[in-house]
């Protein structure tokens, strides 16, 4: 996940709190109950044999398992030791990897994530694929199958970090991710899901906070790195419902304590590649999106969520910074509900 602290228990404490917070809740946004949580950055998840398993970022990738989606046993991370190619690609990489995303196709599962130097756009995505989750299974393994994308500063206004796969209903895969820079890019995948077919001059950009994304980057606030400018947007996630492909993708702050405010918006579209719109219908890739949760009296922001469906029921899953308990991070899950014009709203329902 982000530019700015994906690694949040890590890099905490260095972070400097320069950006005034915005915690007042958005018209039409989630009123998020509390709850006890684990505490996790940047979550995903999936079920296997009715078994849910959150990855989220740490070091070697943080894994959890639940039979419930309430009570979390921890587990091996994925990685025990890096793989051989990263420390060529991010030479500064001591072992934390950022905001995995995990989804089964074709018989396997494929786990993105993301390597990166902080504040930099010295970064890279690579997949690693296992054929079940169960680490009791003898067939459990992790196999790493390099490095997917990078991106190098000076040369992209992009940050490759945050994927996000997407295959549509022709069985084409996508990869979406980004943070900061120019926004959120996407591009087609080889069919093996390991590489961007054609390279990277095939990729479109599908959301930033810029009015066009031809602008200029804006500059960072004071305080921020500047290398990444103050283009707050980032981890993309595609979900299908219906006749929809809808983009969400979170804005401004994390990981700043109570500064925080960190939010998520949406659109959507016909089409897997864009234009997304929301519900004004206007272009995420220029400046649109709308709001469906935000920070309030018991989170100081939240975001990076993922979109699932389970015994049919739509989740939105996402971290929060927990305004009781010193703004840890935790792992916040919420049913969906469908407007009849095919909208989203969020419901405080992980209590009930």
């Amino acid at each position: 996940m982000l530019i700015l602290g994906a690694a949040a228990n890590l890099l905490l404490a260095s972070l400097t709190h320069t950006v005034a917070a915005t915690n007042d809740v958005v018209e039409g946004s989630a009123q998020l109950k509390p709850y006890e949580s684990i505490s996790v950055h940047d979550p995903v998840m999936i079920r296997q044999n009715g078994t849910y398993y959150v990855f989220a970022t740490g070091h070697g990738i943080n894994v959890w398992r639940s039979s419930d989606m309430k009570h979390w046993t921890k587990q091996a991370p994925v990685f025990a030791t890096p793989p051989t190619w990263i420390k060529d690609v991010v030479p500064s990489f001591r072992g934390d990897y950022w905001a995995p995303d995990i989804s089964f196709h074709q018989g396997k599962y494929y786990l993105y994530y993301a390597v990166s130097a902080f504040g930099k756009n010295t970064s890279a995505i690579g997949v690693a694929t296992s054929s079940t989750l169960d680490t009791n299974d003898v067939h459990f393994k992790w196999e790493d199958q390099g490095m997917v994308i990078q991106s190098i500063p000076g040369q992209d206004n992009w940050n490759a970090i945050d994927p996000n796969l997407i295959v549509d209903d022709a069985g084409t895969p996508y990869l979406v991710f980004g943070s900061f820079w120019g926004g959120l890019e996407m591009g087609k995948l080889t069919p093996d899901y390991l590489k961007f077919a054609g390279g990277t001059s095939n990729l479109v950009t599908v959301a930033s906070r810029k009015a066009s994304p031809s602008d200029p980057n804006p500059p960072a606030p004071e305080g921020n790195p500047p290398d990444a400018g103050g283009n707050a947007i980032e981890a993309p996630f595609i979900y299908k419902h219906g006749q929809w492909y809808y983009l969400f993708a979170s804005i401004d702050y994390c990981c700043r304590g109570a500064k925080s405010n960190y939010k998520v918006i949406v659109g959507r579209s016909k089409n897997v590649t864009g234009p997304f719109l929301d519900e004004q219908r206007k272009d995420l890739a220029r400046g649109g999106g709308t709001v469906i949760v935000a920070g309030d009296a018991h989170w100081y922001g939240v975001g990076h969520t993922g979109t699932y469906q389970f015994d049919g029921v739509d989740y939105l899953i996402f971290h929060g910074y927990d305004a009781a308990q010193r703004a840890i991070p935790k792992l916040c899950i919420e049913k969906i509900t469908w407007t009849p014009e095919g909208w989203l709203k969020v419901s405080a329902s992980r209590n009930e």
